[in-house]
C-alpha cells in the first residue's frame, strides 16, 4: 500500500475509546437523563456517511438524538463547500442559535465538514459566530471524542483543523439512518482538482480503503437484512490506484457482486475521465449491480471541458454512453450532473450542453448555475454573463430535461420491474415509493409493511419523473 496514506492505528482509535468513557462519565454527571444530540448535515452522500459515524460515535458516548435543535444540549452542522448556496444556509442556521445558546450556555454547538476546512471559513467562523464551541475538518472526524471532550471541559473555543492530505480511520461506530439501505465509503478525496471545484482543498488527495476491510462491512449488512447498498467516493473510478497490489473498481465491485445475499449496489460518483469499458462491461454481467451510471458530464462544450479541467472530450464521454447503452439498453438509466454558466462561457457553447443532454437521453439531471468558490483556478477566470442571464439558460435547460424525462419514462410503459420499496410516495396517501434496477422511481399503492422490501411491480402509467405501477 501507499506509504503516503496515513491510516489510524489500533493505539490511536484506543485512545479516542478513552475519550468516550471520559465523555459518557462526564455527561451521566451533568444529566438525570441522556441528553440529546442534533446532527444537522448538508451536501452529498458521503457527508451523510460521515454524520452516520458521527453520530455512532455520540451514541457509544451517552447521547440519544433529536431533530429539534432547540432540545438539544449538542447541535452539530457537518457542512458542504460545493456551492455558495449551501454555505449560506449554515451561516442562517448557525446565527438562528445565538439566543439559545446565551439561554442555555452548557449546551454545545459545533461545525465540521468541508466549509470549515477552508481557511478563510474558519476565521470567518471565530470572528462572527463566537458562541460556536467546537470546529473541527474533514480529516479529524475520528477523534470527536477527544474534542467534544475538550469542548465539555475547557471554557475557550476548540479549533483543530489540520492541514494535510488526509487520513483513514476504520473501526468507527455508525448509527445508520436506515434500516435496509446503507453508505459505504470505499475511499475518500479527490485528485482531479477541475477548476471550478473546491473538494479536492478540503478532503485531500485520493485514498482508498483496503478490500478486506468493506468486503467486511458490506457483509455485515447484508447479514444485517440490508438491501439497498451504494459504494461511495468523489470519484469511485479511481479507487484501488493507491492500493498494492493494485485492485480496480471493477474487480472490487465482481467480489461484492459475489457475496451470498438478495441485494443491490449503487454507486457515487463516477469521473468520465476515468470511466472504463471493463466498468460498464461489469455492470452488465453482474446481476447484484444496479443499472444506473451516475456520469457527470458538466458541459457539452470542449472548450468549456478544457477550461474545466475535466480531462475528456464531448466524443469521449459519448462513446462511453452508447457502449452502456449497447449492453445495457433501455434497462440503463443515466443521469449526470451540468453546470450552467461556467465563467467566459457562451450562449452558443451552453447550446452544444443542451444537444448533448438530448443524445444520452437522461433520465435526470442535478443541473446548477455554476458557483465561484474562492481558492479555484475558475474563481480568478472573467465571468462576463451576468447571474440573470445563466438563470435564462438553466431555465432552458430544466424545460427541456422535462421533455427528455417524459420521454424516457415512456420506454417503460407495461414492463415488470423488481424494485426496492425504500418510503411512503407523493402521488397519494396509500402510495409507496420505490426503485427499479435502474434506479427509476416508480409509486405504487400498498402497506407500508412492505418498506425495505423488495417487490415486483408492473408499470401502469408512466409519468415525467415518476413511473405510476401496481404491485404485480
Amino acid at each position: 500500500m501507499s506509504a503516503d496514506i496515513k491510516r489510524i492505528s489500533e493505539a490511536e482509535l484506543e485512545e479516542q475509546k478513552k475519550y468516550e468513557n471520559k465523555v459518557k462519565s462526564l455527561l451521566a454527571q451533568r444529566y438525570r437523563d441522556k441528553p440529546l444530540a442534533c446532527v444537522v448535515t448538508y451536501g452529498c452522500q458521503q457527508n451523510v456517511a460521515d454524520s452516520e459515524r458521527i453520530k455512532g460515535m455520540l451514541s457509544v458516548m451517552g447521547y440519544e438524538f433529536t431533530d429539534k435543535r432547540n432540545e438539544a444540549k449538542l447541535v452539530i452542522f457537518n457542512t458542504c463547500a460545493v456551492r455558495e448556496h449551501a454555505e449560506d444556509r449554515v451561516y442562517g442556521n448557525v446565527g438562528a442559535l445565538k439566543k439559545y445558546k446565551l439561554a442555555n450556555p452548557d449546551v454545545i454547538i459545533a461545525l465540521c465538514g468541508c466549509m470549515m476546512q477552508q481557511k478563510h471559513i474558519a476565521e470567518k467562523m471565530h470572528e462572527s459566530f463566537p458562541f460556536v464551541d467546537l470546529v473541527f475538518g474533514t480529516h479529524v472526524v475520528h477523534r470527536l471524542p477527544e474534542l467534544l471532550y475538550k469542548a465539555l471541559t475547557r471554557r475557550k473555543r476548540v479549533y483543530e483543523l489540520p492541514d494535510t492530505d488526509g487520513v483513514i480511520a476504520e473501526g468507527i461506530p455508525v448509527r445508520r439512518d436506515n434500516e435496509k439501505k446503507a453508505f459505504i465509503p470505499i475511499m475518500y478525496g479527490c485528485n482531479n482538482f477541475c477548476s471550478y471545484c473546491i473538494v479536492p482543498y478540503v478532503r485531500g488527495r485520493e485514498r482508498s480503503r483496503k478490500v478486506e476491510d468493506i468486503r467486511r462491512e458490506f457483509t455485515e449488512l447484508v447479514n444485517s437484512g440490508y438491501k439497498e447498498i451504494m459504494l461511495l467516493g468523489q470519484n469511485v473510478n479511481s479507487y484501488g490506484k493507491d492500493l498494492e497490489p493494485r485492485v480496480s473498481f471493477s474487480e472490487l465491485l465482481r467480489i461484492l457482486n459475489g457475496i451470498e445475499g438478495d441485494f443491490r449496489i449503487l454507486f457515487m460518483t463516477s469521473h468520465p475521465k476515468d470511466c472504463t469499458k471493463e466498468l460498464l462491461e461489469t455492470m452488465a454481467q453482474c446481476d447484484k449491480i444496479a443499472n444506473h451510471l451516475h456520469l457527470p458530464f458538466q458541459s457539452g462544450n470542449n472548450r468549456i471541458l478544457k477550461l474545466m479541467n475535466r480531462g475528456y472530450t464531448r466524443e469521449k464521454y459519448l462513446s462511453l454512453i452508447n457502449y452502456a447503452k449497447e449492453l445495457m439498453g433501455d434497462e440503463l438509466s443515466v443521469t449526470s450532473d451540468i453546470i450552467v454558466g461556467f465563467p467566459g462561457e457562451t450562449y452558443e457553447e451552453f447550446l452544444d450542453t443542451k444537444s448533448l443532454v438530448e443524445e444520452i437521453g437522461a433520465t435526470s439531471l442535478f443541473t446548477f448555475i455554476y458557483s465561484k468558490r474562492e481558492g479555484t483556478p475558475a474563481a480568478e477566470m472573467d465571468d462576463p454573463v451576468p447571474h440573470e442571464e445563466k438563470a435564462k439558460w438553466l431555465a432552458e435547460l430544466l424545460e427541456l430535461q422535462e421533455q427528455m424525462s417524459a420521454k424516457q419514462m415512456k420506454l417503460h410503459a407495461g414492463k415488470t420491474f423488481k424494485c426496492f420499496v425504500y418510503g411512503k410516495g407523493k402521488l397519494g396517501d396509500n402510495y409507496l415509493a420505490a426503485r427499479t434496477d435502474g434506479n427509476l422511481i416508480i409509486e405504487f399503492e400498498g402497506d407500508e409493511g412492505l418498506i425495505g422490501t423488495f417487490q415486483r411491480i408492473k408499470v401502469v402509467e408512466p409519468l415525467t419523473y415518476v413511473l405510476r405501477g401496481e404491485k404485480i
